[in-house]
């Protein structure tokens, strides 16, 4: 999924092995994931694929909206997830890391590489039933 203030910029789905690298996006107030060399193009995650990154995790924190502040978050494996569900306008996009700290993904300082390391285990049995249907004999 890509979030909401993400739909007037260009997007695809992740793939495994995809480099990715958060990015501020033209046009938007959002940070997310583009692949490296496509600025432009939004990654879209599903819920549940895991991310490896480079090097440890960095946010950006606002104080007061006057002062930013870099967060290292102490961990380079998350899964990401969306919350604010009910909010129409919020946020959604976030990573989860193994300490069961959630933050969302607009948050994350730009220029940091990530590699997508697998997606949910449900798309793959749902892609591995597609395909098992499209190769069926019937005797």
């Amino acid at each position: 999924m890509c979030d909401y203030s993400l739909h007037n910029v260009k997007s695809r789905p992740a793939q495994v092995g995809d480099k990715l690298v958060t990015t501020q996006f033209a046009g938007s107030s959002t940070r997310g994931f583009s692949a490296v060399g496509e600025p432009s193009v939004a990654v879209c995650l599903l819920p549940g694929t895991e991310v490896a990154f480079e090097s440890e995790v960095h946010r950006e924190l606002a104080i007061l909206d006057l002062f930013r502040k870099r967060q290292t978050l102490g961990g380079r494996v998350a899964r990401f997830r969306q919350v604010n569900k009910n909010e129409p306008n919020a946020h959604h996009d976030a990573l989860e890391f193994p300490s069961g700290k959630i933050v969302l993904l607009t948050s994350l300082c730009e220029g940091q590489h990530a590699t997508v390391l697998q997606l949910p285990a449900q798309l793959k049995m749902v892609g591995e039933a597609e395909h098992q249907a499209r190769h069926a004999h019937v005797g």
